[in-house]
C-alpha cells in the first residue's frame, strides 16, 4: 500500500520526468578513451565523470570488473557484503542482515543500526546517489564495472563522502543482440540465477533496450532449538533462520535519436525476503574472542522475535539525458528512488531461561525497525568541455529530496502472552533530507608530462525529524505529538586539488589534498526509551596523499602505490561525554595514514591480482567515553581502557571508560587479498581453468573501547574454483569459505554474543553467452 508521502512524491517524479528537457548523449570520447576500450590491458574508469585510463587518474581508484563479481567466478549467494576485503581500504558489515550493510573506506564509517543513519560512503549507481541505508543495500547484478574511490570526494560527488565513494555502472543496452544466463547451486539449496538480454527495437538501432534480472535464494540451515513457552508466539524446533529469497529486475530503454542525442529510461525493482542478523548469545567466553566450546553455528535457542524475518522492497525510475552541442555536452539525471519493507530480531541472541540471574530468566529483548515509506527525488544537471581539450572543465548543480516514515517497535509491542505487554510501545518518526549544491572542476595540462585539477563544491545539507508517535511506557496510553519538528542544517565547501606528473611513459606520480563535509545528523532511535533526539553537527575530513602508478610488460602489468594521511574534524561518532549522556554526538577530531598498493598482472595463462591496506586510526578527544558491556550491574567482558567512571548502582550499575587514543571500530590495521587463475587452453577457444582467491584482515575493533573479547585478528577467508570455458558457454564447481572459517564479524556486548561471517558452501555454476 502506498503512503500519501509516496505518492505525492510519485507524482512529483512524473511532473519532473514529463517536464524534462535537457539533452543527450555520451560524451565523444578521447582518442585516448577510445583506444582504451579497445585494449584489455587498459582500465578505464569515470571516477572523474570522464571516462580515463586508470593510470591517468590523481585519485586512489580500485576496480573491480563484472568477472569478479558475478557468474561461475563468484557463487555462494553473494551480497554487498561480500565486497568487504576485495580491494585495499574496503570494509562492509552489517548487524541487520542483508538489507543494511555498512562501508568503511580508509576506517571511516558508521557503525551506529539506525534505519535513518547517515554514512560518510556514499553510493553510487548510475550517477545516482543511493542515500538511505536501505537503497544502499540494493545487490549487484549485470554489472559492467564496479568503481571503489578511497578519500574524500566531495567536489564532484557531494557530501557524505568523507570516506570516499563506491560506484557501480551497470551494463547498458547493445545494438546488436546479446544475452546471458549465470546461474549457481549450492549448499543449503543456495541458488543464483542472473539474466539479462539486450538488443534493438528499432531496426536502425535508434532504440535499444536491455532486461536484467536476479533471482538468489537459499533455505533455512539453522535450527531453533527453544521448545519452551514464548511470549510472542515464536515456534521453534526445526531449521527455521537463515533463508533469504532476492528478486530484482531492471529494464532500460534507450533512445539515440542522433549521434548528438542520448536517452536512457531505467526502471528498477527489488522484492527481498529473509532472516535478519543472527546473533548468538554467550558464544563469546571472557578473556578471549574465541567461541566457546560446543558453539555450534547452525543452532541458536530464540526465544522471541518470530524467527528473526525481514521484507523489504525497493523501486525507482531514472532518466539520463545527455546532448552533444559541439564543444559542450549537456548531461541531465532525474531519478526517484523508494523503499518500504521492516525487520525483526532477537536482540539478546538467546533464549532467557538459558541465562538465570537470581534464578529467573534473564535478558529478554527483540525489536523491531519498519520503514513505512521512503521517497528520495534527485536532479543532476552537468555541462561539461571535451575530453581531449588541454583545459577541461565541467560545471553543475544537483537537488535532492529525501522523506521517510520510520516506526520502531519495542518489545511491549509483540509479547501478548507477557505482563509487560504494550500495544502502544513503538515510535513514528518522520524524517526530512534535502540538500544542494553547485560544483565545478578544471584541468590544466601545464606541458607534456604535468597536469594540473582543482575542485570546488558549495553544498546545503538540511535534515527535519519530528516524532509523530511516543513511545508510551504505560500500556493502553498513545500519545500523537503533531509534526513539531527538530531540525539541523549547513552549507560547506569542498574542494580539491591534485598534480599528475608523467615521469614516462609508464610511469605517473600523482599527489592530491582534498577536503570533505558530512552534514549534520540526527539520532531519533534514543524516541524508543522517551529520551530526547540526540543530534551532531557536520563533520570535515582534510585528506593527503600520494602515489605512484606504474604500468609494465607491454600492459599487462600494472602496480599502483599510495600513502595518505587525514585529520577527520568533528568526527560523529555513537558514544557518551563525560556525565555518560549520549548516543550520537561530535569528536574533536580523529586521524587515520595508511597506505594502499594494487597489483595486476596477465602472464601467458595466468591472471595474478592483489591488494595490501595498512591502516592507523586514533580518536583524540580526552572529553569522550564508551559505555562497556555491562549487564546486571556487572561488567561482563575484559576492558582494557583504565580510568572512567559508572552510573547507577546495583544491578542498574553502568561502565564507562575513556577512548581517546582508541581506534576507530571496523578500521582493520591491515587488508590482504589475492586472486589467481590458470587457462589450460584446449583449441577452438575453449579451455580448462582453476582460480582461487583469499582475503586476510588485521586487527579490528569492533567498539569504541578496547577489550579481549570484541576484536578480531587474522579473520580470513579462501574461495576457490575449477571449470571448463568455451566461447558461448562455462561450467564450473565453486566453494566459498573453503577452509569453514568462522570469523567474527560484529557483536553485541552485553551478552556476549557474536555474529559470524557465511557457512562454507560447495556449488556448481553454469554460463550461456
Amino acid at each position: 500500500m502506498k503512503t500519501s508521502l509516496q505518492t505525492a512524491a510519485i507524482s512529483r517524479r512524473a511532473l519532473a520526468l514529463a517536464g524534462l528537457i535537457a539533452l543527450a548523449p555520451i560524451h565523444a570520447q578521447a582518442a585516448e578513451a577510445a583506444e582504451a576500450a579497445n585494449d584489455p590491458n587498459v582500465i578505464v574508469v569515470t571516477a572523474q565523470r570522464r571516462s580515463e585510463n586508470l593510470q591517468n587518474v590523481p585519485i586512489s581508484v580500485a576496480v573491480l570488473r563484472s568477472d569478479d563479481l558475478t557468474g561461475p567466478r563468484a557463487g555462494g549467494g553473494d551480497s554487498l557484503l561480500s565486497l568487504s576485503g576485495k580491494v585495499p581500504s574496503l570494509y562492509v558489515e552489517s548487524t541487520t542482515g542483508r538489507i543494511f550493510p555498512r562501508f568503511y573506506i580508509r576506517g571511516l564509517g558508521n557503525v551506529d543500526f539506525y534505519l535513518g543513519a547517515s554514512q560518510p560512503v556514499s553510493i553510487i549507481q548510475d550517477d545516482v546517489v543511493l542515500e538511505h541505508v536501505v537503497l544502499k543495500s540494493n545487490p549487484v547484478y549485470d554489472v559492467a564495472q564496479v568503481e571503489v574511490l578511497r578519500g574524500p570526494q566531495g567536489s564532484l560527488f557531494g557530501r557524505n563522502t568523507t570516506a570516499g565513494i563506491i560506484k557501480f555502472d551497470n551494463a547498458k543496452p547493445t545494438k546488436d543482440w546479446t544475452s546471458h544466463i549465470d546461474a549457481s547451486w549450492g549448499s543449503y539449496n543456495t541458488q543464483s540465477v542472473e539474466a539479462a538480454l539486450s538488443g534493438p527495437i528499432a531496426k536502425d538501432g535508434t532504440v535499444t533496450f536491455r532486461l536484467s534480472s536476479l533471482y538468489q535464494h537459499r533455505d533455512n540451515w539453522v535450527t531453533n532449538t527453544y521448545t519452551g513457552v514464548s511470549a510472542d508466539g515464536t515456534v521453534g524446533g526445526g531449521k527455521t533462520l537463515g533463508r533469504f529469497t532476492e528478486n530484482d529486475t531492471r529494464f532500460q530503454l534507450q533512445f539515440d535519436p542522433s549521434s548528438d542525442t542520448s536517452i536512457n529510461l531505467t526502471t528498477n525493482y527489488r522484492a527481498y525476503q529473509g532472516t535478519s542478523t543472527l546473533f548468538y548469545r554467550g558464544s563469546l567466553a571472557k578473556g578471549s574472542n574465541k567461541t566457546v566450546a560446543g558453539w555450534n553455528q547452525k543452532q541458536v535457542a530464540y526465544d522471541e522475535a518470530q524467527n528473526n524475518p525481514q521484507n523489504y522492497s525497493t523501486y525507482g525510475q531514472t532518466l539520463r539525458v545527455r546532448h552533444d552541442y559541439g564543444n559542450v555536452t549537456l548531461t541531465s539525471i532525474t531519478s526517484y528512488q523508494g523503499a518500504d519493507g521492516w525487520s525483526r530480531g532477537d536482540t539478546d541472541g538467546g533464549a532467557a531461561v538459558n541465562f538465570p540471574f537470581n534464578g529467573a530468566a534473564n535478558g529478554y529483548g527483540q525489536s523491531q525497525g519498519r520503514l513505512r515509506g521512503l521517497d528520495q527525488w534527485t536532479q543532476e544537471v552537468r555541462l561539461a568541455s571535451k575530453d581531449n581539450a588541454r583545459f577541461k572543465w565541467q560545471v553543475g548543480g544537483i537537488y535532492f529530496d529525501a522523506r521517510d516514515d520510520t516506526e520502531f517497535d519495542q518489545r511491549g509491542f509483540f509479547v501478548a502472552n507477557s505482563p509487560q505487554y504494550n500495544p502502544n510501545n513503538w515510535v513514528l518518526l518522520h524524517n526530512i533530507n534535502t540538500s544542494w549544491g553547485v560544483f565545478g572542476q578544471a584541468s590544466y595540462k601545464l606541458d607534456d608530462r604535468l597536469t594540473v585539477t582543482g575542485g570546488i563544491r558549495v553544498s546545503n545539507d538540511t535534515k527535519k525529524t519530528a516524532l509523530l508517535k511516543t513511545a508510551n511506557t504505560a500500556a493502553g496510553a498513545s500519545t500523537y505529538t503533531g509534526r513539531t519538528y527538530v531540525r539541523l542544517a549547513d552549507t560547506q565547501p569542498s574542494w580539491d586539488l591534485s598534480l599528475l606528473y608523467k615521469a614516462g611513459d609508464d610511469v605517473n606520480l600523482y599527489a592530491r589534498v582534498a577536503r570533505g563535509f558530512r552534514g549534520p545528523t540526527i539520532q531519533g532511535r534514543s524516541a524508543v526509551f522517551n529520551s530526547d533526539f540526540t543530534t551532531a553537527g557536520s563533520e570535515t575530513n582534510t585528506s593527503w596523499e600520494a602515489g605512484i602508478k606504474t604500468t609494465g610488460l607491454g600492459g599487462a602489468l600494472h602496480f599502483n602505490l599510495t600513502g595518505f594521511y587525514y585529520t577527520v574534524n568533528n568526527i560523529q561518532l555513537n558514544g557518551n561525554d563525560s556525565n555518560g549522556n549520549g548516543v550520537l554526538f561530535n569528536a574533536n577530531k580523529a586521524v587515520g595514514y595508511g597506505g594502499e598498493a594494487d597489483l595486476s598482472l596477465k602472464a601467458g595463462n595466468l591472471t595474478l591480482s592483489s591488494g595490501l591496506s595498512l591502516l592507523h586510526t586514533e580518536i583524540k578527544d580526552s572529553n569522550v567515553y564508551a559505555q562497556t558491556c555491562g549487564l546486571n550491574g556487572v561488567q561482563v567482558c575484559t576492558v582494557y581502557n583504565t580510568g572512567g567512571f559508572t552510573k547507577g548502582t546495583g544491578t542498574g550499575t553502568s561502565y564507562f571508560v575513556p577512548i581517546n587514543g582508541n581506534p576507530l571500530p571496523n578500521a582493520p590495521t591491515y587488508n590482504l587479498n589475492l586472486s589467481a587463475r590458470y587457462d589450460v587452453p584446449l583449441g577452438n577457444g575453449a579451455k580448462l581453468y582453476a582460480a582461487g582467491d583469499w582475503n586476510i584482515q588485521g586487527k579490528t575493533s569492533f567498539v569504541l573501547y578496547r577489550s579481549a573479547e570484541f576484536t578480531a585478528n587474522g579473520n580470513n577467508e579462501l574461495g576457490a574454483r575449477i571449470g571448463y570455458a568455451a566461447p558461448h558457454y562455462e561450467i564450473a564447481a565453486f566453494a566459498r569459505n573453503l577452509l569453514n572459517k568462522h570469523n567474527l564479524i560484529g557483536v553485541i556486548e552485553n551478552y556476549m554474543a557474536g555474529v559470524y561471517n557465511e557457512p562454507r558452501i560447495f556449488g556448481v555454476a553454469l554460463s550461456l553467452r
